[in-house]
C-alpha cells in the first residue's frame, strides 16, 4: 500500500487526493463560518432570515467547490492561470459597460440570480497570474527591472478599474497583494522603496482624483469628532461597540447599538464590531486565534510545497486571507480609514464566500501536490 500516498504520483486516484487533504485546515475554516453563520443569526435579531440561512447554503456549496479545487492537478492550475486572469479582465471591463449600481458604486453584474462582483475573483486571479510568471523567471531574470514591466501592469491595470468603480477597499487590496507577490519572488527592497517614493510624489495629483466621500472618510480617520452624525457616523458607533463590549461582552443576541441599529452594515464589514460587543475582548481574540491557525498552516504549506509555483500561490492566496483579515479588523478598531473590505468566512456575501472558498482549494490542492515538482514551463521535473 506504499504507492497509495506517493503524492508525487501526478496520476494519483481521486480517493488518494481526498485522503491527502489538509483535513485540520478544513476544520478550522469550517469553524470560522460557523462563527459566521451565528452573528449573522445574532444580526438578523435571532432569525435565520434573510443572512444566516442563505449563508450556511452558500458555505455548503462553496465547500464542494473547495474540495473539488483541492484535487486537481496543481500543473492545471498553472496553464490555467492566465487564462483565468484574462476572463476576470473582461468582466470587470463589463461590469464599466453594463454594471449594477448599489450604495453609489458599479461593482456587480446582475445576473438574476445572483449578482457577481468580479473584483473579488481579480484577487484569486492576480495571485495565480503572477504566481505562473515569476515561476518562469530565474532569479537573475527577477532581477531585472524590464522582467517586472508586465507584472506590473497586471497589478496595476485591474486596481485602477476597481478603483474606478469606485471600490478603495478592493484596490487597495490588490496592490498590497501584487507587492507581496513581488516580494516573495525575490524583487529587491530597493525597488519598492522607488516605487513608494514615486507613489509618494504623485499623492497630491491622486488626491484629486478622489470621490467626495473618499476623501470626506480621510478627513474623518485623522479627525473622527468632526463629523460625528455624517462621515464619522461608522467609526464612532463602531468603537463604542466594541468599547461596551468589555472583556467577556453581553452575551449572545444581547448586543445593544447592533440590534438596536446604531451599528451600520452590520451582516458585512462591521460584523467584527458585534462580535466583540456580544463576546467582548475574549471573543474578538478567540477568533483571530483561529485565524492565525489557518494562516499558520497556509504559510507552513507554502514552505512545504516543492515547486516553485506552488511557494508562490499558497504565500500569495494566505497573505490575501490575511490582508482580508487585518484591513477589516484595522478599519472596525479606527486604526485605518473605513473601506469596503469583508471578514472572510464571516461578512454576509456570495462573491466573497465563493472567492474565499476557491482561495482555500488552491491551497490545499497545493498542499496535496506538495512533492511533485514543476519546471519553469508547467512540466514536471523528476
Amino acid at each position: 500500500m506504499r504507492w497509495f500516498y506517493d503524492i508525487t504520483r501526478p496520476e494519483q486516484s481521486l480517493a488518494v487526493k481526498l485522503v491527502n487533504v489538509n483535513w485540520m485546515l478544513v476544520v478550522l475554516v469550517t469553524s470560522i463560518a460557523c462563527v459566521g453563520f451565528a452573528m449573522l443569526y445574532s444580526a438578523a435579531n435571532g432569525s435565520w432570515q434573510p443572512w444566516a440561512e442563505r449563508q450556511l447554503l452558500r458555505y455548503a456549496v462553496a465547500a464542494l467547490l473547495m474540495l473539488a479545487v483541492a484535487v486537481v492537478d496543481i500543473r492545471l492550475w498553472l496553464r490555467a492561470a492566465y487564462t483565468f486572469y484574462a476572463l476576470t479582465f473582461l468582466l470587470l471591463i463589463a461590469v464599466q459597460v453594463r454594471g449594477a449600481i448599489g450604495m453609489g458604486a458599479q461593482r456587480w453584474i446582475d445576473l438574476g440570480l445572483i449578482q457577481l462582483q468580479p473584483s473579488e475573483f481579480m484577487k484569486i486571479a492576480l495571485i495565480m497570474a503572477l504566481a505562473r510568471y515569476f515561476n518562469s523567471l530565474t532569479p537573475e531574470e527577477v532581477g531585472q527591472p524590464t522582467k517586472l514591466i508586465v507584472p506590473a501592469l497586471l497589478v496595476l491595470v485591474p486596481a485602477l478599474l476597481v478603483l474606478k468603480q469606485p471600490d478603495l477597499g478592493t484596490a487597495m487590496m490588490l496592490a498590497l497583494g501584487g507587492a507581496a507577490m513581488f516580494f516573495l519572488a525575490g524583487v529587491r527592497w530597493w525597488k519598492f522603496a522607488l516605487v513608494l517614493s514615486g507613489a509618494a510624489a504623485a499623492g497630491p495629483i491622486a488626491w484629486r482624483f478622489l470621490r467626495d466621500y473618499q476623501k470626506n472618510r480621510i478627513y474623518t480617520f485623522l479627525d473622527p469628532e468632526s463629523d460625528p452624525l455624517g462621515a464619522g457616523y461608522h467609526s464612532l458607533q463602531s468603537k463604542i461597540a466594541i468599547g461596551s463590549g468589555g472583556t467577556f461582552g453581553k452575551g449572545f443576541l444581547e448586543g445593544t447599538q447592533s440590534h438596536l441599529n446604531f451599528l451600520p452594515e452590520r451582516q458585512t464589514d462591521f460584523i467584527f464590531t458585534m462580535l466583540a460587543e456580544e463576546f467582548g475582548l475574549a471573543g474578538g481574540l478567540g477568533l483571530l486565534a483561529l485565524y492565525s491557525l489557518v494562516f499558520v498552516y497556509g504559510y507552513a504549506i507554502a514552505f512545504r510545497s516543492r515547486s516553485h509555483f506552488g511557494k508562490l500561490l499558497a504565500f500569495g492566496i494566505t497573505t490575501n486571507i490575511f490582508l482580508y483579515v487585518f484591513i477589516n479588523t484595522a478599519m472596525v478598531i479606527g486604526l485605518i480609514p473605513v473601506v469596503g473590505v469583508p471578514l472572510p468566512l464571516i461578512s454576509y456575501g456570495g462573491t466573497s464566500m465563493l472567492t474565499v472558498m476557491f482561495g482555500f482549494g488552491l491551497l490545499m490542492s497545493v498542499y496535496v501536490h506538495r512533492d511533485t515538482r514543476i519546471g519553469r514551463h508547467g512540466d514536471v521535473e523528476h
